[in-house]
């Protein structure tokens, strides 16, 4: 049997479903979906686009912070758009987020996400 920790911090929103925030076997954490909820207040931070990113952003750096992690050390990042033709707003974003080595990365187009939000992400990280 697999040796799963739940890791969970107040400093990302809560799971909104039977999910954990993230869960750590080995020396890899991999970290549910993301979307734009204030942890501190439970409300979506909605207002625009660059707001859901950045917010989804911070969420997913809480999470790995929690675990002894930083940000760049995500090696594998799923983006989850309504639109991608704002694919290059994600993009100029993320390099605030992340140092090169970028992670390997997926993004995808979707007909609809959670409350409905524009952006979601998850992410596998490789922890020390």
């Amino acid at each position: 049997m697999v040796n799963k920790v739940e890791i969970k911090t107040d400093k990302a929103p809560s799971a909104i479903g039977p999910y954990s925030q993230a869960v750590k076997t080995g020396n890899m954490l991999f970290i549910s979906g993301q979307i734009p909820i204030d942890p501190s207040t439970g409300d979506l931070d909605n207002l625009s686009f660059e707001i859901q990113v950045t917010r989804v952003f911070d969420n997913l750096k809480a999470i790995c912070e929690c675990s002894g992690a930083k940000l760049n050390d995500i090696v594998k990042l799923n983006l989850y758009l309504t639109d991608l033709s704002k694919f290059n707003i994600v993009n100029g974003i993320m390099m605030n987020y992340f140092d090169k080595p970028y992670p390997a990365r997926a993004t995808v187009e979707v007909s609809k996400l959670p409350k409905d939000v524009d952006f979601e992400a998850d992410a596998i990280v490789a922890l020390k």
